[in-house]
């Protein structure tokens, strides 16, 4: 799915019977074949793909995601390696008067020739590349690329300094960062043909480039501009009809290339999915000279406003968003390549991935800065389904050169994605980098350094982040720019007064879950704990079905030096410590859950002074040991379950404060609402201890204490009692106790199974509460809820979605099972 894509008009609204010169544009992705530079063998290749794929199809090394194979594959990123094919043309398509070879994505230092003569030299797999190949083609085509390891161009930037720059060789190559290995990932360094390439033939014009710029947007009115990047000498007398929806909206007789506005008249306004409709026009352009069509292009447009608002008050500086002129609570996960191998994404893995964003009620995402501007199906799923897109530019953890060839690469990278992405509703801000600047000023990056060495890596992040970037998106787009996620280190004393912060006192510096309750930032744009993957990917990770979290090859996907260490700390703190593989992982689950909804909710009460929370991370891209609430086999952890339940619009959510219980009412909704809210003390055998009803009423977009009570007039026993506060569809239970601390009594939960069309309905019961019920089996599908507290005498439903004929294979646990 693209989305700015060409089309044969007369199929779509103009009928046969026109005459038509649009331009022809060819897939060259057949009979690809690879080779190592210094072997003879050739080998069947997949385009787009890369290296590791291709040898990974042949059988040539072992799977790099299984044990410690890692380690055995190295050898790939070091070697050269040459792809070829052969392509033919009709006589028809080598008479156009242009034809051109396009590149979106080669990865990343290549040499590309042409029936032997040597068309392109490319070294930013973030850039796309045009090439005019007409006086080289022949009836028959020979394509070559020949791509060369990282090592050699970096170690040769490398020499070009007279000081080293943190953090290693990555910084000198424009490519996925992650790819040289994170502390979530594995160093997997890819070459090859990572997206399309199109040979394109055409006459008269070529429509290059569009951008749908909105001038105004009111109730009665939008008024819209079209910008069209037209390539082509003859561009007098042209008409341009606009289609909106499939309904022509202009005509627009023009005889040069200046914008063409039109208007939408009492436009539907595109809304994130949790506060409206994420409304979608088509809008069509035609390019006709006289009777003939020369080219078109499709957009799908959303019509909104997206601000960052960032303005003193008395506490700091806010930063949050205004969609449509109203402030939204941005909710939701930073995102990361989806596989390590790229060219093993596809659209399903987008889809469901997007679907499990919200169907956990989270309305942003935050691509973040050491992955890959992401294809072009994920913005539009982002756009369909109302998801914010917080978007970085390509920088992490680094410092970068400064040199007027580096500068010159990544001025030309910004432009060619921020104008490949500049119509999608679902972009709200593009971001410098993740945490140079932090890095910078925190974490000994300086120490050792003359002034004028500090000066010059100083001034060189400024010529980016501070004007080079900032430059070229407020010349492309009407969407804001923020120069580095976080704006402070945790370290320094604006931290949680302004900006947007980077929580990892927890996990990072061993704080205890708590201190999310005590400090909290004005948007949270990163904070994390771990929490192991399900039982399938570590099986899978071992290739055994007996569960093993001690193998070497395991532990090999643990990539943070101390990850083991801190879930066994910070288990020992809040939960019971179990003893066996299988009780572990569930409870390293319930562990990492647990910490992360604390924060949330934490920052949600904030509200307004906090306007926004995006935790650490969403997804994996390889079977891991991760902050991930979805793993590698997309399996929704606990996190990703009871994250739902926090990211309600509508949430109530309790605190304990110096003996005093206070019940919160947040809405993130733009309307009020008024109802009965009851408060329940029982314990855990259903007996009712102490109740509480009112009627309230919630304002729209708001957080607010609706009840508060001192627990000391309250004669209860605080490890063994259950509060259950509902108001209208949302209902929450809090406890007083740590999870270690609870008297869980030690009864079953009885379990009915009905088969349907789409799988099984799983109906729980029991007579006592039973905490952080965990549902699972072998049959591959998924719950529609688990993790979750099962009251007494009351029964719970839950689907189980699945091709299976039997579900004989469901067991069922709960933290009730793990009594000290």
């Amino acid at each position: 799915m693209k989305h700015v894509f060409y089309i044969a008009v007369c199929l779509l609204f103009l009928g046969c019977q026109k005459e038509s010169d649009v331009p022809q544009t060819f897939l060259i992705h057949d009979y690809w074949e690879f080779k190592a530079s210094d072997s003879l063998n050739w080998f069947s290749a997949k385009v787009p793909g890369n290296v590791f794929s291709d040898l990974l199809d042949h059988q040539q090394i072992p799977n790099p995601f299984i044990g410690d194979n890692e380690k055995d594959v190295q050898w790939v990123s070091k070697t050269d390696w040459d792809y070829q094919t052969t392509f033919n043309l009709t006589s028809e398509t080598l008479k156009k008067n242009h034809i051109e070879l396009n590149f979106e994505g080669l990865d990343t230092y290549a040499s590309v020739y042409l029936n032997d003569s040597l068309i392109l030299n490319s070294n930013n797999a973030f850039r796309e590349f045009t090439v005019e190949v007409k006086s080289l083609l022949k009836s028959e085509n020979i394509l070559k690329i020949l791509f060369e390891n990282t090592t050699k161009y970096e170690e040769e930037a490398k020499s070009n300094l007279n000081y080293s720059l943190p953090e290693g060789n990555r910084i000198f190559t424009r490519k996925g960062q992650f790819q040289y290995g994170w502390d979530w990932g594995p160093k997997l360094n890819t070459s090859g043909i990572w997206r399309p390439i199109k040979l394109i033939a055409w006459n008269t014009l070529k429509i290059q480039d569009i951008y749908i710029k909105q001038l105004s947007l009111e109730d009665s009115l939008s008024k819209l501009e079209v910008n069209l990047d037209i390539q082509g000498n003859d561009t007098l007398d042209l008409d341009y009809h606009i289609f909106v929806n499939n309904e022509l909206n202009s005509i627009v007789s023009n005889n040069s290339k200046s914008a063409i506005q039109f208007n939408i008249k009492n436009p539907k306004r595109w809304w994130p999915h949790n506060l409206g409709d994420p409304y979608l026009y088509t809008i069509k352009v035609l390019v006709k000279k006289g009777a003939t069509i020369l080219d078109s292009v499709s957009v799908k447009k959303g019509l909104r406003t997206i601000d960052l608002i960032t303005e003193k008050d008395s506490l700091g500086e806010s930063f949050y968003f205004k969609v449509n002129g109203k402030p939204v609570y941005a909710k939701g996960a930073n995102y990361i390549p989806q596989n390590s191998l790229q060219n093993q994404v596809t659209d399903s893995h987008y889809n469901k991935l997007l679907n499990d964003v919200v169907n956990a009620n989270m309305n942003m995402l935050r691509v973040w800065g050491g992955g890959i501007y992401e294809n072009e199906i994920f913005y539009d799923l982002c756009d369909e389904k109302g998801i914010l897109v917080w978007q970085d530019f390509m920088f992490a953890c680094a410092m970068y050169p400064g040199d007027s060839k580096f500068l010159e690469n990544i001025q030309q990278e910004a432009i060619d994605n921020v104008k490949r992405l500049r119509n999608h509703a679902s972009i709200a801000l593009w971001c410098g980098n993740n945490e140079n600047s932090e890095g910078w000023h925190r974490w000994g990056w300086q120490d050792g350094r003359p002034e004028s060495e500090k000066t010059e890596i100083w001034n060189n992040y400024l010529k980016v982040f501070d004007t080079m970037l900032p430059e070229t998106v407020a010349s492309l787009t009407d969407t804001d720019y923020w120069e580095t996620s976080p704006k402070f280190g945790r370290g320094n004393s604006e931290f949680e007064f302004q900006g947007d912060a980077h929580d990892w006192w927890v996990w990072h510096d061993g704080f205890p879950f708590e201190h999310f309750d005590e400090q909290v930032p004005r948007f949270m744009s990163e904070f994390g704990f771990q929490g192991f993957p399900s039982y399938e990917v570590i099986n899978f990770i071992n290739q055994n079905d007996s569960l093993d979290i001690s193998s070497e090859g395991f532990k090999n996907h643990q990539k943070h030096v101390r990850g083991f260490e801190l879930i066994d700390a910070y288990m020992a703190r809040d939960f019971p410590v179990p003893n066996t593989p299988e009780a572990y992982v569930y409870m390293s689950q319930l562990l990492q859950a647990y910490g992360i909804t604390k924060g949330i909710e934490a920052q949600r009460r904030a509200k307004p002074y906090n306007m926004g929370t995006l935790f650490w991370q969403l997804n994996d891209c390889w079977p891991s040991v991760s902050w991930s609430s979805i793993d590698f086999f997309g399996n929704r952890k606990a996190l990703h379950y009871k994250a739902k339940r926090s990211l309600e619009n509508v949430l109530i959510s309790s605190e304990v404060k110096n003996d005093s219980l206070k019940i919160h009412l947040i809405n993130d909704a733009f309307e009020s609402y008024s109802d009965m809210l009851s408060i329940k003390i029982m314990d855990f055998s259903g007996k009712l201890i102490w109740e509480h009803s009112e009627t309230i009423k919630v304002e729209p977009n708001s957080s607010t204490i609706k009840f508060s009570v001192d627990l000391n007039r309250i004669s209860i026993d605080r490890n063994k009692v259950v509060i259950v506060s509902k108001f209208q569809n949302s209902e929450a239970l809090f406890y007083l106790a740590k999870p270690k601390d609870l008297k869980l009594p030690c009864k079953g939960i009885q379990q009915s199974i009905t088969k349907t069309e789409d799988g099984f309905i799983i109906t729980l019961a029991s007579k006592t509460l039973q905490k952080d019920v965990f549902l699972f089996c072998n049959e591959s599908g998924h719950f529609s809820d688990n993790y979750m507290d099962l009251l007494p005498n009351e029964s719970k439903q839950i689907e189980f979605k699945t091709s299976a004929e039997n579900l004989n294979s469901l067991k069922i646990i709960s933290l009730n099972d793990f009594q000290l």
